[in-house]
C-alpha cells in the first residue's frame, strides 16, 4: 500500500544529518525526496569510510537517506539553478538547512521561488533564528548543544564539567520538528491551497526540547524556585547496580512501591514517612533512589526482570549498542533487516518507528549514489535527452 505521503514531491538541499533526517521521514511516508548534491555529494557521505567501490557510501549517509533519489548538479552554475528552478516549479515542498543569505545569493530565496510555484511549500532550518543577533552565524550539533544548556544539564547531576550528550540530539531532534512543521504546512495548503515560508532554528527547538520539563520553578513571576527537574536532574538517578549487571527499575504509583517493598523483604519501608505517598517521595527522591539501589544489588538482573514483570512494575535491561543488534523485541518486530546493497553487499537496515494502519511505511529503495538518478529525474521534469546530454557535457549535471 503507498504510503500516506505518495504524490508529495519534495526538492531536497539539505546536507549532513539535520535535514536529511527530517526529509527521511518524509521519504518513509512515500514522498517522492529528490536529493539534490553538489558535485562532491553531501558532505557525510564520507563519515565511516565505504566498504564497497562505489564512494560516498558511508553508514550514517545511509541510515539517514534511504529512500531517496539523489541528482548531482553544480550550482555554481547559472545553467544548474535554471534546471532546479524547472524542478521547483511542479515540487510541493523545496527544503534546505543553509544558511540562508546563501541560498537566497544563489536566487533560491522564497520571494523568488513563489513566482515559480505560487503554492510551493518552502521550509528551511538553521542554526539560530534569523531575526536574532545570532541569526548570521554558523551552526553545528556541538555549539547548539552547549548554547542551548544541554552542555552543561549533566553538570547539574555530578558537579563535573560541561560535556556534550553522546548524540547528534541537535540535529536529530531539530530535524523532527522541521518535518512536523512541514506536515502541517501541507494540510494548510490541502485546505487552502497556500503555500508558505517555514523556519525552523536549532537553538529555539532546542531550548523548549530542555525547558519543557527544566523550566520548573522559574515557571512562575516571581520563581517559585530553581531551574531543573529535581528529579531528573537527581545524582542518584541512574541505572542501578544488580548482583550481575544493570537495571533500570522505577517504581512510579504507590501499589508499585508497596509491592517493590515487599518482594525485596523490606515491607516497613512503605510505612516510612518519606516514602509513604506520592507527595512524600516528591520531596525525598534522594533518599528514595539510594534506598532503591541498595535493595537492587542483592539480585541477579534477570531475577529482577522476571518478578517485575509478573507485578507490572516498569523496569527494563540496560543494552549496549550492541546488544540492541539481538534484542528479542526488535527481532520479533522485525526491526533489523539485512539487505543485499548493490556496492556494499549485505548490509543492516532499520525500520521507521512509524506505523500506519492503511498506509504503510516500507523500506523502498536503498540511500542513493551520487546523482544516480540525475538523468530519470531530469527526463520526469521534461528535460529532453539532448538538453541531458548538454548539461553533462558541460559539467553542469554530473552522473555516475
Amino acid at each position: 500500500m503507498p504510503g500516506p505521503l505518495q504524490g508529495v514531491r519534495v526538492i531536497d538541499l539539505t546536507a549532513v544529518l539535520l535535514g536529511p533526517f527530517a526529509t527521511q521521514h518524509l521519504a518513509d511516508m512515500g514522498a517522492d525526496v529528490i536529493k539534490v548534491e553538489p558535485p562532491e555529494g553531501d558532505l557525510l557521505r564520507a563519515s565511516g569510510g565505504s566498504l564497497g567501490h562505489e564512494k560516498g557510501m558511508g553508514p550514517i549517509y545511509m541510515a539517514a537517506n534511504r529512500n531517496k533519489r539523489s541528482i548531482c548538479l553544480d550550482l555554481k552554475k547559472p545553467q544548474a539553478v535554471a534546471v532546479l528552478k524547472d524542478m521547483i516549479g511542479t515540487a510541493d515542498l523545496f527544503i534546505h538547512n543553509n544558511r540562508p543569505a546563501a541560498v537566497e545569493r544563489l536566487g533560491l530565496g522564497y520571494d523568488e521561488l513563489k513566482k515559480i510555484n505560487p503554492s510551493i511549500i518552502y521550509a528551511y532550518s538553521l542554526g539560530y533564528a534569523r531575526k536574532g543577533p545570532y541569526g548570521h552565524k554558523p551552526a553545528f550539533d556541538d555549539l547548539v548543544q552547549g548554547v542551548s544548556g544541554a552542555a552543561s544539564l549533566q553538570s547539574r547531576v555530578d558537579g563535573l564539567p560541561p560535556r556534550f550528550v553522546p548524540s547528534l540530539i541537535a540535529d536529530k531532534t531539530t530535524g523532527l520538528h522541521l518535518c512536523i512543521a512541514v506536515l502541517g504546512a501541507l494540510y494548510h495548503r490541502q485546505r487552502t491551497g497556500e503555500g508558505q515560508m517555514i523556519e525552523v532554528p536549532m537553538l529555539e527547538t532546542m531550548a523548549s526540547f530542555w525547558l519543557t520539563e527544566h523550566l520548573f520553578g522559574e515557571t512562575w513571576r516571581p520563581a517559585r524556585g530553581a531551574m531543573g527537574y529535581d528529579r531528573i536532574i537527581n545524582k542518584f538517578r541512574h541505572p542501578f547496580p544488580t548482583s550481575d549487571g544493570y537495571i533500570c527499575a522505577l517504581p512510579y504509583t504507590d501499589q508499585h512501591w508497596i509491592t517493590f517493598f515487599e518482594l525485596a523483604e523490606r515491607p516497613d519501608l512503605a510505612q516510612d514517612k518519606r516514602f509513604i505517598d506520592r507527595m512524600e517521595r516528591a520531596k525525598h527522591f534522594s533518599a528514595l533512589y539510594q534506598v532503591l539501589g541498595d535493595l537492587l544489588k542483592h539480585r541477579a538482573t534477570e531475577e529482577w526482570l522476571e518478578v517485575f514483570d509478573k507485578a507490572d512494575i516498569p523496569a527494563m535491561p540496560v543494552r549496549t549498542l550492541e546488544e540492541l543488534l539481538e534484542d528479542p523485541h526488535l527481532k520479533a518486530t522485525g526491526f533489523f533487516t539485512e539487505r543485499e546493497h548493490p556496492t556494499e553487499g549485505p548490509v543492516t537496515t532499520f525500520a521507521s518507528p512509524l506505523d500506519f494502519e492503511k498506509t504503510k511505511v516500507e523500506f523502498r529503495r536503498h540511500a542513493p549514489r551520487i546523482g544516480g538518478d540525475g538523468v530519470e529525474v531530469l527526463r520526469e521534469a521534461g528535460v529532453s535527452d539532448a538538453d541531458i546530454e548538454k548539461l553533462k557535457a558541460e559539467k553542469v549535471l554530473l552522473v555516475p
